[in-house]
C-alpha cells in the first residue's frame, strides 16, 4: 500500500518481544525490535488500530524527519526548515519530549526547548503569529529523539502515555502501571482459559487488565482521547470502523477472574475501577488475607500478583512476609501456576520454594524479577510419574 509509513511503538524493558508479537498479530509490516522500542509501518487506519489494542505500548510515533545534527545551532536550522503549517496552525498549542543518548548533546530539556525555540520562530516569521506550549494537553505532541548525532523527530500519536487506559479513578499506595501488569499478564501465559486469582490486588489493575486479555477487550478502550484526534489529518469516521472491527473480536470467558485484598480500601479502589473499566461481570473482589485462604477450586488455577515491596511499605518485615507467601502457596495452592514480581533480589531466598523461571523487569526505576513458581497437586515426583 502507498499509504503506509513507518512508526516506532515504545515500551518497558524486556517487553520487546511481547510487542513484536502483538504488532504482528494485529497485521504491522516490517516489525524490527530495538531496545525499549519496536518498528514497524502502517497506514494511518493501522495506527488508530495500535493506540487502541496493543497492550504493551506506551507510545506510537509518526517519524516525520530524520537528520544528523552537529550542534545547537544546527538542530535548530533543521527543525525550522520543518514545513510545520502541515501538521500545526499557528493558533494552536505544542509541546516537546527529547530524548538524548550522546557525548555531544547531553540535556534533554535543552534539546526540547531549542526545537521549541525553532517552531515558533518558524510559525512567528510565516504568520507573524506563534504556537503556545501545553505540556499537558497539546494540539500536538512532537518527539525528538538524538542517538549520538542521529536526530529523529516524530509526531506522538499517542498523547498521554498509553498505559492511562482511563479506568484509573483511584489508585492506592503503590499502584502497578498498567503496561507492567498487561506485561505480566502475556508473559506468565495467561490466556483466559483458567480460573485467575490476584491475591493481593491493590486498586485492581491486574484483574482489569487479565479480564481484557482474556475477552479480547482493547485495553484502550476508554482512554479519553488519543493524540491523533487533534491532528488535522484526523479522519473520526476511520477511528470509527477500527473501533467496531475490534469490539466485534471480543469473545466470551467461562472461568473466574478473583481479587483479594485485606485493606477495605484497597477493595473498594479496585470495584470502582473495576466498574469503571466495565469489567464487573467477569471480575469480582473480595476483602481476603491471603495467607488465611485456600484454593477455592480443584481445577487448574493462574495467579499473578504485585506483592506490597519495603521501598513502599517500610512497616514490612519483608522476611516473614516472602516466607508467608511462599507456606501459603505449598500447603494451601496445588495445582497452581503462581507469578509475582519482586524488587527486592534478597528477600526472594525467603519464598522457600524454586522458580521455575526468573525475569528481569524494572517496576518504575526499580530493578525487579517476574518469579514463576509451579505448585503441583501432592509432590513434584509423584506429578513426574503420573
Amino acid at each position: 500500500m502507498g499509504n503506509n509509513y513507518k512508526m516506532v511503538a515504545k515500551t518497558l524493558f524486556g517487553f520487546e518481544p511481547l510487542l513484536e508479537k502483538e504488532l504482528k498479530d494485529l497485521g504491522a509490516m516490517n516489525v524490527k525490535p530495538g531496545v525499549r522500542n519496536v518498528s514497524f509501518s502502517g497506514d494511518k487506519g493501522f495506527m488508530y488500530k495500535a493506540n487502541l489494542c496493543l497492550r504493551t505500548a506506551i507510545k506510537i510515533l509518526k517519524p516525520i524527519k530524520s537528520f544528523k545534527v552537529f550542534s545547537e545551532e544546527d538542530l535548530y536550522k533543521k527543525i525550522y526548515s520543518i514545513d510545520w503549517s502541515r501538521y500545526l496552525n499557528a493558533t494552536d498549542s505544542l509541546a516537546i519530549d527529547a530524548t538524548v543518548h550522546s557525548r555531544r548533546f547531553t540535556h534533554s530539556k535543552f534539546i526540547a526547548l531549542k526545537s521549541k525555540d525553532a517552531i515558533v520562530d518558524y510559525f512567528r516569521n510565516t504568520t507573524g503569529r506563534r504556537p503556545s506550549v501545553d505540556l499537558q494537553f497539546p494540539h500536538l505532541r512532537i518527539n525528538i529523539h538524538i542517538e549520538d548525532v542521529q536526530c529523529t523527530v516524530s509526531l506522538d500519536s499517542s498523547g498521554q502515555s498509553l498505559h492511562k487506559r482511563g479506568y484509573k479513578s483511584a489508585t492506592n499506595i503503590a499502584p502497578i502501571n498498567e503496561v507492567l501488569a498487561a506485561g505480566m499478564l502475556l508473559m506468565s501465559g495467561w490466556d483466559g482459559r483458567s480460573d485467575f486469582l490476584d491475591p493481593m490486588c491493590g486498586s485492581g489493575t491486574i484483574l482489569a487488565e487479565a479480564a481484557m486479555i482474556a475477552c479480547n477487550i482493547p485495553p484502550n478502550l476508554n482512554k479519553k482521547e488519543f493524540g491523533f484526534e487533534k491532528w488535522k489529518d484526523w479522519d473520526v469516521d476511520l477511528f470509527e470502523k477500527i473501533e467496531e472491527s475490534a469490539l466485534n473480536k471480543i469473545r466470551g470467558f467461562e472461568h473466574k477472574i478473583i481479587g483479594y485484598d485485606k485493606a477495605p480500601s484497597a477493595v473498594a479502589k479496585a470495584k470502582d475501577n473495576i466498574r469503571n473499566a466495565n469489567l464487573e461481570e467477569f471480575v469480582s473482589v473480595e476483602r481476603n488475607d491471603f495467607f488465611h485462604t485456600e484454593k477455592y477450586t480443584d481445577k487448574h488455577l493462574h495467579m499473578v500478583f504485585n506483592p506490597p515491596y519495603g521501598e513502599r511499605l517500610e512497616l514490612l518485615n519483608l522476611e516473614e512476609f516472602y516466607k508467608n507467601i511462599g507456606d501459603t502457596l505449598k500447603q494451601s495452592y496445588p495445582g497452581t501456576q503462581s507469578w509475582f514480581i519482586v524488587s527486592n533480589l534478597e528477600a526472594i531466598k525467603n519464598v522457600g520454594l524454586r522458580p521455575s523461571r526468573k525475569i528481569k523487569l524494572y517496576n518504575g526505576k526499580l530493578d525487579s524479577r517476574l518469579l514463576k513458581y509451579e505448585i503441583y497437586e501432592g509432590t513434584k515426583k509423584v506429578h513426574k510419574l503420573k
